[in-house]
C-alpha cells in the first residue's frame, strides 16, 4: 500500500493502492506507523501519490460494512494519524500527484506544505454533499488555512474545485506542472528547508505550528462521536449507498 523511498535525507512515502489511493484501516495504519519512522530517521518528509490520484479519501464501500464499534475504532485511528502528521517534528509536504478530494485534502492540510498539479484535477472537502461533518480538528486546520470565510463556504457547500482557485484561496501553496514535477518540487522545497540552519528552524517551526497540534489536545473536541452518530443516520447511509452504486456501474 505505500512504496518508501529516501531522496538523500528527504523520505518520500507514495500511497500505492490503486485505483483511488482510498484510505481503509490497514493504510490508515501503514501511514501513521511510517511517519513515526520517517520522523526519526529522515530530515523531511514527502507524502506522494499516484499519478493523477492522491487519494479520493475514505474507503466508503469497506467502511459500510462495519459495525458501530468497528468504526468508532477506525475513526479513532484517523484522528490518530491526522494528528501524527500535524507533531511531525520535521517539516512535511504533501505533493498531491492528482485528484485529492475530502480525505486526501484533510491530511495535507496538517502539512507543511502543499503542491498540487496544475489542470483539471480535482480538490476540496465534499463532506456534506454525501451526508458528513468534517471533524473540529480539521475545521480549525481548514480556517487556519484558508480563513473563516472561505472554510465556511467549503465546507457548508461541499464544495470540490479546481486546482487553480485551490491555489488562489490558499488550500493549496503551489502548482507544479504535471504529477512528477509535483514530487519533484516537494523534495526540493524540503532541500531548501533542510539547508537552513537546523536547530533554528526546528525551533521555529514547532513554534508556528504549535496551535495546529492544540487541536487534538482534548479528546471530547475530537469529535468522534458525533462523526460516527452522522455516519449511521438513516440519510447518510442512504447517501452514501447511493454513492457507492454510482461509483460501481461506472
Amino acid at each position: 500500500m505505500l512504496q518508501i523511498t529516501d531522496h538523500g535525507n528527504v523520505r518520500e512515502i507514495r500511497l500505492s493502492h490503486p485505483p483511488a489511493n482510498a484510505l481503509n484501516a490497514a493504510m490508515v495504519k501503514q501511514l501513521t506507523r511510517e511517519l513515526k519512522l520517517a520522523g526519526d530517521e529522515a530530515d523531511a518528509v514527502v507524502i506522494s501519490g499516484l499519478p493523477g490520484m492522491f487519494s479520493a479519501g475514505l474507503d466508503v464501500p469497506r467502511l459500510l460494512n462495519c459495525d458501530r464499534s468497528k468504526m468508532i475504532r477506525f475513526w479513532k485511528k484517523f484522528i490518530r494519524l491526522l494528528k501524527t502528521i500535524a507533531h511531525m517534528p520535521v517539516p512535511t509536504v504533501f505533493a498531491m500527484t492528482g485528484h485529492a478530494p475530502a480525505g486526501g485534502i484533510v491530511m495535507a492540510i496538517f502539512g507543511d506544505y502543499r503542491i498540487m498539479p496544475s489542470g483539471n484535477f480535482k480538490t476540496g472537502m465534499n463532506e456534506v454533499q454525501v451526508g458528513l461533518v468534517v471533524p473540529p480538528p480539521v475545521h480549525k486546520a481548514l480556517v487556519r488555512a484558508i480563513g473563516s470565510h472561505n472554510a465556511e463556504r467549503i465546507l457548508v457547500a461541499g464544495e470540490i474545485m479546481d486546482a487553480q482557485k485551490a491555489k488562489d484561496i490558499g488550500l493549496v501553496d503551489e502548482l507544479a506542472a504535471d504529477p512528477e514535477s509535483t514530487v519533484n518540487r516537494a523534495i526540493e522545497w524540503c532541500e531548501q528547508h533542510i539547508a537552513l540552519p537546523q536547530e533554528a528552524m526546528l525551533v521555529t517551526r514547532k513554534m508556528a505550528r504549535a496551535d495546529l497540534r492544540g487541536y487534538f489536545d482534548s479528546k471530547k473536541g475530537l469529535g468522534v462521536e458525533q462523526f460516527v452518530d452522522i455516519w449511521f443516520s438513516e440519510s447518510t447511509h442512504v447517501t452514501l449507498t447511493a454513492l457507492v452504486e454510482r461509483l460501481t456501474n461506472k
